[in-house]
């Protein structure tokens, strides 16, 4: 349920029945099922099976169509060319656009070319397309208030024109009026991207609020180094979107740390940034936010990637966005595999000072988040056969496949020690821990 719909003082948005939707496939089968599923939502439904018919009903209906929905890969006319046409001809029509993984390419094309506001995979699941669709139209209704506040604000300038100055006061009315209904449009949007970057991550398992720590901590930085409110806004917009370009990569190559890829996987890898700046730049209000997610990659020293920039020549954006994502994935083992302390990882980071990042942003999170400690050494490695109860541990141990088992400064017991024990054993494989050389006093 959206925000608008917790809160009943805000505008009465929609009612379902006065919206249609317009889909278009080649497939009845398809345009059978997305008329199933759209008859309980109080939706007037439309359908055509090919890009003609749908202009050809258009020219007829135009003005009752709210939303077209078309598939991709369809004979003669397909659904870039038919959705740009529409864009062309009624601008105010919110695109849609069914497609699958394979048809990245294509997909990219629809959004530059037909500008769309949603693209749904196939096959697609019910619910998701509900609350697109309902979250097209809430994002359209917000639009037409705002329109239609605006028409009432010139209406009332002119009439300003006749009328004596104690009108004043209605005048800052409507005004206050326009400037809510804006501050609710930015809301929208502002939540649309955060559910965006929600699904992104439901798309990679194991990174989940991955994106959400990285715009926090890159907001902070960008606000450190006096960046003005617009651009730490563009900032934690591409923070949230970062990993946009990773929806078209295999699972096996999204759950592997960087570290640990192949020659293979990294060439797919290093394409995300490009194609996550390819998804949002048909969008006006990313198209800094997308410049950003490029170039978040970059190395200081011009030996990162797509581009190879170096210095000051990388956006100041993307060399805040590219140290707080490498500090998370250090934190959370998605680089190696390895969880690091955050002493751990900030040394990393001030290892790779004037090499990997800027040293003017290394110095700001470093003032942010605290020096790291000076006696990093306060720890010894241990086999799992000299383990005894009282100890305690220096690092989280992690299982073989990233899952947390204890975490750091924990107390040995002589039950658990016997766990850990029978652990390695049926693993195969020899642990590793380590342990503080002198216990934690109470």
């Amino acid at each position: 349920m959206s925000d608008l719909e917790d809160n009943p003082t805000e505008i009465k948005l929609f009612d379902g029945s006065q919206w249609t939707v317009l889909c278009v496939d080649d497939e009845p089968n398809v345009l059978s099922s997305l008329r199933r599923l759209f008859r309980s939502s109080g939706y007037r439904f439309l359908s055509a099976g090919s890009g003609a018919d749908a202009l050809a009903l258009l020219e007829r209906e135009a003005e009752a169509v709210d939303l077209i929905i078309s598939d991709m890969r369809m004979p003669n006319m397909d659904g870039a060319q038919l959705l740009a046409e529409v864009r062309r001809r009624w601008p105010r029509i919110i695109r849609m656009v069914l497609t699958g993984y394979a048809d990245l390419d294509a997909t990219v094309s629809s959004i530059n070319e037909g500008q769309i506001y949603r693209y749904i995979n196939k096959p697609w699941v019910d619910n998701d397309v509900l609350f697109s669709v309902r979250e097209a139209f809430e994002r359209l209704a917000l639009e037409r208030e705002k329109t239609r506040l605006e028409a009432l604000t010139l209406q009332q300038n002119e009439t300003l024109r006749e009328l004596n100055a104690s009108l004043e006061d209605k005048v800052r009315e409507r005004t206050e009026e326009l400037r809510e209904a804006n501050e609710r449009l930015k809301r929208g949007f502002l939540m649309s991207v955060r559910v965006f970057s929600n699904l992104i991550e439901l798309r990679g398992g194991h990174v989940g609020g991955h994106s959400r720590r990285v715009a926090d901590l890159a907001r902070k930085l960008a606000s450190a180094l006096g960046c003005e409110a617009r651009l730490c806004n563009d900032i934690f917009v591409a923070a949230l979107l970062h990993d946009i370009g990773m929806i078209g990569l295999p699972d096996t190559l999204l759950t592997t740390p960087t570290g640990k890829m192949n020659g293979e996987q990294i060439a797919a890898y290093r394409k995300h940034p490009v194609r996550g700046e390819q998804a949002l730049m048909a969008l006006d209000e990313l198209r800094t936010a997308a410049r950003i997610i490029r170039s978040h990659h970059e190395r200081y020293d011009g030996q990162g990637f797509p581009d190879s920039l170096r210095g000051e020549l990388i956006p100041l954006g993307a060399r805040i966005l590219a140290l707080a994502n490498d500090y998370d994935n250090l934190c959370h083992g998605l680089t190696t595999g390895q969880r690091f302390s955050a002493d751990e990882a900030k040394r990393e980071i001030i290892n790779a000072k004037n090499k990997r990042y800027d040293p003017k942003v290394v110095d700001a999170f470093i003032v942010l988040t605290g020096a790291p400690a000076e006696n990093p050494t306060d720890e010894r490695a241990i086999a799992t056969a000299d383990l005894k109860p009282g100890m305690v541990l220096a690092r989280d141990l992690i299982s073989s496949d990233g899952a947390l088992l204890l975490a750091t400064d924990y107390i040995l017991t002589e039950g658990v020690v016997l766990q850990i024990q029978e652990y390695e054993r049926i693993e195969q494989r020899p642990l590793t821990l380590y342990v503080r050389r002198t216990r934690l006093t109470i």
